[in-house]
């Protein structure tokens, strides 16, 4: 029996893609929160839905990754339409700008305050907290450089945490300066690793190759005690950079929201501009989110101007942040009804019935493959519904329909005409 049954359980793990979750119906409640919250969060801010294509031409994402361009083709995913080549989305921020754009968005609002909700794909290497599909929720702000709208931002995303009842939420903030201060701190970074570069974790050393600004996210101890003693940002930020950064904690700091300054917090990517943070909770190792200013990416991959700040809750890490801060979920589910449906003359006027209570706004269970009446009043019992609904080959006959209350056992038979009515009455009075 063991091997056979090792065989059918790697059998069964081929049967999805690995880091491609589905969305199971036990976490539903938990979705419906997130996805209730945001879009509450975005209606009180005056921030407009836009759910931009999950495809975008290759190239969009190609020039959105600047320097930093040669990793592309190992972490998007593209295929061919046709002679075009696409790309799944990787990130929002570029559909948004394209979409801005393509239909003229600044006649409609401007800025244009954006709030958005999807998936996502990333072709990286699958644990605990990184998946190649995942979800992402966020705000973004576009055509304005004003700090406010940076301000904005990241209140939206702490009043998102806070209407989830998260605790221990807290924000990290810094700046990534212009191009003229970034680049003079990147230099400085090279010069500072250039001889230390054995001293780095095999990983950074690697990178330091590629991209310095990568070894400032590096958790490994020698990586973070070699960093704390090296050059940080904001000994180089220009003049503007300094005075934008502290006109955005001010507004942070106005509004009550504890913050902590994180001079590591740079952007990795040189289109990403100034005002640069994350929320972060204890129970999770990585950001629950994360945004930037993102002034240079219009122009980079549209050749438009056009200055953005926004950012984006990675959706499954704030479940797992519910779950494990043991938070259950406020939907409030409307109270449902069981209909219990014997013989097959009942089962078709049953279904009558039921979209009826439906269209009522009454929301009812039924599960008539059960044959026995026994086993559907079971099914009631298990899923706590006090109300049921049973029809009969005689009900059918008579016009009738028997109502029972599961708590008390009491049951009345009442008029199909008068059944909405009836069972709005008793589910009211519960």
């Amino acid at each position: 029996m063991g091997p056979t049954k090792n065989k059918q359980k790697n059998q069964t793990q081929l049967f999805g893609l690995e880091g491609m979750p589905d969305i199971l119906p036990r976490l539903q409640s938990y979705w419906r929160q997130v996805w209730e919250t945001g879009r509450a969060v975005s209606e009180l801010h005056d921030f407009y839905l836009l759910e931009p294509s999950s495809m975008e031409k290759y190239e969009t994402f190609e020039n959105a990754f600047g320097a930093d361009r040669d990793l592309l083709a190992d972490q998007v995913f593209s295929l061919k339409v046709g002679k075009t080549k696409v790309a799944l989305r990787f990130n929002f921020r570029e559909s948004i700008l394209r979409s801005f754009i393509d239909h003229k968005l600044a006649y409609f609002a401007y800025p244009l305050k954006a709030f958005h909700f999807g998936p996502v794909w990333r072709n990286v290497k699958v644990d605990e907290y990184f998946f190649k599909q995942f979800h992402q929720m966020g705000f973004d702000v576009v055509g304005e450089t004003d700090p406010i709208y940076d301000g904005e931002v990241i209140i939206a995303f702490y009043d998102f945490f806070k209407s989830l009842k998260l605790n221990g939420v807290v924000l990290r903030i810094n700046s990534s300066g212009c191009h003229s201060c970034r680049g003079a701190f990147r230099q400085k970074l090279v010069n500072y690793y250039r001889g230390r570069v054995r001293e780095l974790c095999k990983s950074c050393a690697e990178d330091f190759e590629i991209n310095p600004f990568f070894l400032l996210a590096c958790e490994k101890e020698e990586c973070k005690t070699l960093r704390a003693e090296g050059p940080t940002i904001l000994d180089y930020l220009c003049q503007n950079c300094n005075h934008h950064l502290k006109l955005v904690l001010e507004l942070v700091e106005d509004n009550g929201i504890a913050y902590e300054p994180f001079a590591d917090l740079v952007s990795t990517n040189e289109l990403n501009n100034r005002t640069t943070f994350e929320f972060r909770v204890p129970e999770i190792p990585y950001p629950l989110a994360f945004g930037s200013r993102y002034d240079y990416v219009s122009e980079a991959v549209f050749k438009r101007a056009i200055p953005a700040v926004g950012g984006n809750v990675g959706i499954e890490r704030a479940i797992e942040a519910m779950v494990r801060q043991n938070i259950e979920p406020r939907i409030k589910s409307k109270p449902k009804v069981f209909f219990l449906v014997i013989g097959d003359e009942a089962k078709k006027g049953a279904l009558k019935l039921m979209n009826k209570l439906r269209l009522s706004g009454v929301a009812v269970v039924e599960m008539v493959s059960k044959k026995t009446l026994k086993a559907q009043i079971k099914t009631a019992e298990k899923m706590g519904i006090k109300l049921t609904l049973l029809l009969g080959q005689k009900e059918v006959f008579d016009g009738t329909v028997i109502v029972r209350d599961m708590g008390s056992g009491i049951q009345e038979t009442i008029l199909v005409d008068k059944l909405v009515e009836e069972v709005k009455k008793r589910l009211n009075n519960g």
